[in-house]
């Protein structure tokens, strides 16, 4: 039995199959009517069974064309999810490398970096969007994802590009109308602001040398989006955990302050640049995940 041949068969005795009938399987085809005659027939002489009986105006699969033809619809698909993979690996996405970010990382992290890469590829024409990035994303639509957390899809890969610093800080009003915790236990007479989901309570671990502190806070604001608790602190609601670099221009600036600046906080989730595993040797996608593996430390640093 010719494998190629045979798979190339399976797939016109399901088409067959699927449309009832050899005239509209030939249709579907472009083919004579007698082309798919001939193909099933050389399917049921290599496997040694009938599939189909033949009437003028019907067709019918046999016992074993009905036990055979799932696995026949199965050899076909996996067939053509390999020639799907090839064309892939072997076909270069024409158009700029687009890379969709989160906000808050896409407008403080990659503006200063955009205009050395592109100094350092200038073949390279490049695509930014903002927005919101989750697993449902589909990977269409963007060839590298900049975002916090590593992808679930099997179909992406991640690079952890590095661990952002945290710290605890609020509004100077804020502090002056509620005052400024000393210790990690006062924080719990405070509105907390934690990225995390929403919950009527949390365990916030800090750390200073070999103390250890581990406080139950009951967050007035939890939520995943960085962006919106750099907001609700800036605006006074409370006490926020936030990555560093989103509290950069505020410190420096003197509208936040930092809180227990002296004690050590929860690590965050690292940066990841997640991207299709068909691109995984694309030039363009290895030199941007290069480029920014070699650049966002020292930008989460503020070098």
């Amino acid at each position: 039995m010719n494998p190629i041949w045979s798979a190339s068969h399976m797939a016109v005795f399901a088409k067959v199959v699927e449309l009832n009938g050899f005239s509209a399987a030939a249709r579907a085809y472009k083919v004579p009517k007698a082309a798919i005659s001939r193909a099933v027939s050389a399917l049921e002489s290599e496997l040694g069974v009938a599939l189909l009986t033949r009437t003028t105006r019907r067709i019918h699969l046999t016992a074993a064309g009905s036990q055979l033809l799932g696995d026949c619809q199965r050899i076909v698909g996996a067939v053509n999810h390999v020639r799907a993979r090839a064309a892939q690996l072997t076909t270069e996405r024409a158009g700029p490398l687009r890379v969709l970010a989160e906000p808050s990382l896409g407008r403080i992290l990659l503006t200063p970096l955009v205009p050395r890469f592109l100094e350092r590829f200038p073949g390279v024409m490049l695509e930014i969007a903002l927005g919101a990035i989750d697993d449902d994303v589909q990977a269409e639509h963007w060839d590298v994802a900049v975002r916090v957390g590593a992808a679930s899809g099997a179909e992406q890969l991640t690079r952890e590009l590095g661990t952002p610093p945290a710290l605890l800080c609020a509004t100077p009003a804020y502090l002056h109308k509620h005052g400024t915790p000393r210790r990690p236990e006062e924080l719990d007479g405070h509105s907390l602001l934690l990225p995390e989901s929403a919950a009527a309570a949390a365990t916030l671990l800090l750390t200073q040398g070999n103390r250890r502190a581990e406080v139950t806070v009951h967050p007035k604001l939890a939520v995943s989006d960085p962006a919106l608790l750099q907001g609700a602190v800036l605006s006074g609601l409370g006490i926020a955990l936030l990555p560093e670099f989103l509290c950069r221009q505020g410190i420096a600036t003197r509208k936040l302050e930092r809180v227990l600046a002296d004690w050590q906080v929860p690590e965050q989730a690292p940066l990841c640049a997640v991207y299709p595993s068909r691109l995984a040797t694309d030039e363009r996608v290895v030199g941007w995940l290069d480029f920014l593996s070699a650049n966002i430390v020292p930008a989460l640093a503020g070098q």
